[in-house]
């Protein structure tokens, strides 16, 4: 029974698997968009808004396979091989690491939908509550991490 416990912990090369592949799909799908939306500028008279939010739709896919990515590799280096070569900043010893830098990358995604709001809407009722939306959701963020912060 011991062994099989042991080796249990393997099974989490499945989600590690789907979070590489789904962050190789996310990135390959936010490059494109960037590349189009450059392109766009030049082949048509799109407005310039249109190429800004192109972008920052593009920047927030790209933002999405980078969770995707640490979720993976931090996984990997949880539950299969704590040896892996990653640069120092990448490095998760326990799951408060993987959590605070989770938080970290959500907390950029936030920013650039609130950007992409600001930039799409003409309101600025709209503008003020996403604003106050994300302000929220990053002290809530920050209120998470101060509470279960590790002494």
């Amino acid at each position: 029974m011991r062994r099989f416990v042991e080796l249990s912990r393997f099974v989490v090369i499945l989600p590690v698997l789907g979070s590489l592949l789904g962050a190789l799909t996310l990135m390959l799908i936010g490059t494109w968009e960037v590349f189009r939306s450059i392109i766009g500028i030049f082949n048509s008279s799109s407005p310039l808004k249109d190429t800004v939010v192109g972008i920052l739709t593009a920047v927030d896919t790209l933002l999405l396979a980078t969770v995707l990515l640490v979720i993976g590799y931090g996984l990997y280096e949880l539950f299969v091989d704590s040896e892996v070569k990653l640069p120092a900043w990448l490095e998760i010893k326990d799951l408060d690491d993987l959590k605070n830098k989770l938080i970290g990358v959500v907390v950029a995604i936030i920013a650039v939908v609130f950007l992409g709001q600001l930039v799409d809407n003409n309101s600025s009722n709209d503008v003020f509550l996403a604003g106050a939306g994300s302000g929220a959701l990053v002290i809530g963020l920050a209120a998470f991490t101060f509470a279960t912060k590790k002494n």
